[in-house]
């Protein structure tokens, strides 16, 4: 047994195109050249966008968040891991100090010495960041430790901490002559002082009982007793004898503290969000004790992010900020006091109600105007403050009710979350604000699963992620690469998640720690050429969905778009009231927005996170009507006729509104509709059509991107079972365009050789497995003679210009090209296809080390006659760590030869592999089809197969970690298969 440490390289790359299908990927791409490049005599044409989709730039690649133990950290250690991250493959990494795991550990990290801020965990960020310098990566930087942004400079009783208001409560009858209520809430540990700011009386409706939640109030009884109240006492006669409500409002620190374990000393206290205070407690901490000139320096060189996570502020009683009221007033032209116990909450329960009509516009305006002061107080100063540093801003701008839409647009990168996020529609409110606001990048926290600690697949993960580019994705920051170890880590070693409340915890730790990582610069790879290709151009979209508020995480999709849309290739994302100011929302040529998403029609309906009500604000509405009188088409779902402003209205406001819905209903190219089910005949009627078109329903998803001389198509098979195999449609944007299939796993580009122009559209056929993308890219410029249809499996196009059709069933095929001819090929015949049962099995058994972070191996080995789950194989029941399968077959002439080719099949694969053919290295293979083309690596009599196989380390932890670890299932590892070699002829059709 010795201690192992395993980082493997590529090895020699195979070109295993073989059209646009099974094993086409998507890919990353700088901008291109106007047309494809001059070839060669008798070679296949080359585009000039090629080379950089081969070989993406490190700014496009993933990144990982890089979970620390706050400062305890070693220097060495940062840069040895910083190489790791470099030579899989990655672009960046975010680091986060985040230490749930350590939670109720008997060795906790010595944060006077070692806290986030202190003077080891700045010498940590320097190392890191001057080793990332050399290697070429981005560093992200969280804003504090964990999350919500914190520092160690406040109290709770400070002005800049987060603040709450706390009510109190007494009821009575007839005349109340007492104390002013205290909060119902305790304080936090820590906060000592609170101010009143109002004391009030309200009438509770008759019917209702004193203890009924929310407490029925009669809202035009509200009476005003902070005046009487000057002494702590209120004395006051209820003008009847009804039951009344003495309510106290106080004001006070919420003592929020940063998630996790202690991060500092003294302890670090959540800062107000939508104060200018709490917004310069953040910067002026890291002024005075992170940035030294060296790490100034060293931040600028590396071009990263200030990264701050979702808005989780959190409070027992009512969200609150200094001065509130008076914005309140400012902003909505209304006084809030009188509406006050409307918004008041306990536990995330809302306390009183007047009526649901009140209730929902002052709760609506009271969450605008926090969304204004959560821009103006803290997301613009500090993308100002990052910007003088030369870093961009990276935020996750939702977790309370706020326009997360609107905070999109204004920042330099918004981000969503796949774990936090219900479903697409969710990342379409975030790309919806960034395409308005003119911006490049949507992140994601991408790969956390609940309960996946240890045991998350690459495969898993990347059928979720890929349908996340759908949506408007393109940068993925994974969750997440754990330092190695920390005090109380056990084996594999630290994590940021695992343990967790006594489970297995969330996220997966990938790393060197995980058998699967010598496979993972494959992935980086895979996942680098799609994002530089959805990170080129500009991001373009069908239809605008107008959402009267602009939250995000709701998982409440599209009208229609959403459940039928979709499937037939339409593409769409949502906008706010806001998004129509914006200075790029304009509209030219009907397209709204025309130099970003070039939206061809608005849709409005009702507000969905109120039933569909029909709510909107004037001014919106005189927007609505500006851009439809400019151009742009429109539907509007619904009877307006009831249409009301979302907000407390002022005299009047109703009316006109839906005078101005009358008047915007009356301009041409405005279509009312009944209800969601009519949208497509309003489409048909306004002759609009998705620029991507599917004559079926269909899981396959797409996202478009928009070049000056190349349009780019991402697609992904959104299905976890149903195979997708029918044209598709795609609008050619220049009268002549060649169509180029990119395969996102080995970089391979290809001219598409079956296509068809029909009108203003290219139609071609993909072919998906379950999970499995494919990217085509429409290049400016005529190309070769191709195929418009063939009755073989496929036609191809050689490194040599050749055009051949394959197919795996023997006979004549006949091929129409787009010169007019009409060519008859012949495959000849063909051998059985071989499935391999035999193979010798080498396992090497990954158990805990010397220290936590590293490991020792056992072998095993093992010849099976049968492939078998290792869980069903005797003695690798609980093993985890890599497998060396090799099979060894003759093959006879009808194998080799000018005219055939074959596949090899994997079938069922856990969890990561490569391949080996007679000593020469497949690469890479498709993780997540696990088909590759070995023809031209067969050889006529014996041949060698080797896959190497990796695991996750759940079924070892299983038995190493049992309290945490031990009530989970053992995962199926291992090449389960069938495997299968499948042999293909080939017969060229013409020279090109």
């Amino acid at each position: 047994m010795t201690d192992a440490h395993h980082m493997s390289t590529d090895g020699p790359r195979r070109r295993t195109l073989l059209g646009l299908g099974a094993a086409a990927g998507a890919a990353a791409l700088l901008p291109a050249a106007a047309a494809p490049a001059t070839a060669a005599p008798g070679t296949a044409p080359r585009p000039g966008f090629a080379a950089a989709f081969a070989s993406p730039d490190r700014a496009v690649r993933p990144k990982f968040r890089w979970w620390w133990p706050d400062g305890r950290v070693d220097p060495a250690e940062l840069a040895r891991e910083v190489d790791q991250i470099a030579d899989a493959g990655f672009g960046g990494v975010e680091v986060a100090a985040v230490t749930h795991s350590l939670a109720g550990s008997s060795r906790p990290i010595d944060v006077e010495r070692y806290g986030w801020g202190t003077a080891a965990w700045v010498a940590g960020l320097e190392s890191a960041l001057r080793q990332a310098d050399r290697r070429g990566l981005t560093v992200d930087v969280t804003i504090g430790p964990a999350w919500p942004a914190a520092v160690p400079t406040l109290t709770p009783d400070d002005a800049a901490a987060a603040r709450e208001l706390a009510h109190g409560l007494a009821t009575f009858q007839g005349s109340y002559a007492g104390p002013v209520p205290p909060p119902v809430v305790d304080a936090a540990e820590g906060v000592t002082a609170r101010r009143l700011l109002w004391v009030q009386a309200a009438r509770i409706r008759e019917g209702a009982t004193a203890d009924q939640v929310p407490l029925p109030l009669d809202r035009d009884s509200v009476t005003d007793l902070t005046p009487r109240a000057g002494d702590g006492n209120v004395r006051w006669t209820a003008p009847d004898d009804g039951r009344w409500a003495l309510i106290s409002y106080w004001e006070r620190g919420s003592g929020q503290r940063p998630e996790g374990p202690a991060h500092t000393s003294p302890l670090a206290y959540v800062v107000d969000h939508f104060s200018a205070a709490g917004t310069r407690a953040v910067t002026d901490f890291w002024e005075r004790h992170i940035l030294t000139r060296r790490v100034r320096e060293l931040l600028r060189r590396a071009g990263g992010a200030l990264f701050e996570d979702s808005l989780e502020i959190e409070t027992d009683a009512t969200l609150w900020t200094p001065g509130l009221d008076g914005e309140f007033e400012r902003r909505i032209g209304h006084a809030l006091p009188p509406y006050l116990a409307a918004v008041v909450e306990k536990d995330e329960k809302y306390v009183f109600t007047f009526d649901a009509a009140t209730d929902k516009a002052v709760r609506r305006d009271y969450m605008q105007v926090v969304t204004d002061l959560y821009l103006e107080h803290h997301l613009l100063p500090l993308r100002a403050w990052a910007h003088s540093l030369g870093l961009v801003l990276r935020v996750q701008p939702y977790g309370l009710e706020t326009d997360a839409i609107h905070s999109a647009s204004l920042l330099d990168i918004p981000e969503g979350e796949s774990l936090g996020f219900k479903n697409l529609d969710d990342f379409r409110c975030l790309a919806g604000g960034r395409d308005i606001g003119g911006g490049r990048v949507l992140s994601n926290e991408a790969g956390a699963t609940a309960g996946g600690a240890y045991a998350t697949t690459w495969d898993a993960t990347l059928r979720k992620l890929v349908t996340q580019y759908c949506a408007g994705v393109n940068q993925a920051v994974l969750h997440g690469f754990g330092y190695a170890t920390a005090p109380g880590a056990a084996w594999p070693g630290f994590a940021a998640f695992s343990p967790y409340h006594g489970g297995p915890g969330y996220g997966e730790a990938w790393g060197p720690r995980a058998p699967a990582w010598r496979h993972v610069p494959d992935v980086a790879g895979y996942l680098g050429r799609i994002q530089g290709v959805l990170q080129t151009g500009t991001h373009r979209v069908d239809v605008a969905v107008l959402r009267q508020k602009g939250y995000a995480g709701s998982g409440l999709g599209a009208p229609w778009f959403t459940s039928d849309g979709v499937p037939l290739g339409w593409t769409h994302t949502f906008l706010g009231p806001r998004s129509l100011g914006l200075p790029g929302a304009v509209v030219r040529d009907g397209r709204l927005a025309p130099d970003g998403p070039a939206y061809q029609v608005l849709v409005l309906e009702g507000d969905v996170m109120i039933g569909r009500e029909h709510t909107l604000e004037p001014a919106t509405a005189r927007r609505l009507i500006e851009l439809a009188e400019d151009g742009l088409p429109m539907i509007v779902v619904g009877d307006w006729s009831d249409g009301h402003v979302p907000g407390l209205p002022h005299d009047g406001d109703n009316e006109r509104l839906r005078a101005l819905i009358t008047r915007l209903l009356a301009v041409p190219g405005v279509r009312a509709v009944a209800d969601r089910p009519d949208i497509p005949a309003a489409l048909a009627a306004l002759n609009i059509r998705p620029e991507v078109a599917y004559a079926a329903r269909s899981p396959l998803l797409h996202s478009h991107r928009s070049a000056p001389d190349v349009a780019y198509h991402f697609f992904a098979n959104g299905s976890a079972s149903e195979t997708v195999d029918h044209e598709v449609a795609i609008v050619a944007p220049w009268a002549k365009a060649t169509p180029y299939a990119l395969d996102a796993w080995t970089g391979a580009v290809a001219p598409i050789a079956v296509h068809r122009r029909e009108g203003d559209r290219i139609t071609l056929r993909i072919t998906l497995a379950p999970g499995a993308t494919t990217l085509v890219a429409l290049a400016r410029g005529a190309g070769p003679v191709h195929a418009v249809s063939t009755g073989a499996e496929s036609v191809r196009r050689t490194d040599q210009g050749v055009l051949e059709v394959v197919d795996a069933r023997p006979g004549a095929r006949e091929t129409v090209l787009s010169d007019g001819r009409t060519v008859v090929t012949h495959i000849g015949a063909l051998p059985a296809p071989l499935t391999l049962d035999r193979w010798s099995l080498r396992v090497a058994d990954w158990r805990p080390g010397r220290t936590p972070d590293r490991h020792v191996t056992v072998d095993h080995r093992l010849s099976l006659d049968a492939l078998a789950a290792w869980p069903d194989i005797p003695g690798l029941e609980d093993v985890s760590g890599v497998g060396r399968y090799r099979a060894t077959v003759r093959l006879g002439r009808g194998w080799t030869g000018a005219g055939t080719g074959a596949r090899l099949e994997l079938g069922e694969v856990f969890d990561t592999c490569r391949v080996t053919v007679n000593g020469t290295a497949v690469g890479p293979v498709d993780q997540v089809t696990g088909v590759v083309d070995v023809g031209d690596l067969l050889r006529r009599g014996e041949n060698t197969l080797e896959v190497e196989v990796a695991t996750t380390l759940l079924n070892r932890l299983r038995t190493v970690r049992p309290a945490e670890f031990g009530a989970a299932q053992r995962q199926r590892y291992g090449l389960i298969g069938p495997v299968r070699l499948v042999p293909y002829g080939r017969a060229v059709v013409s020279g090109g």
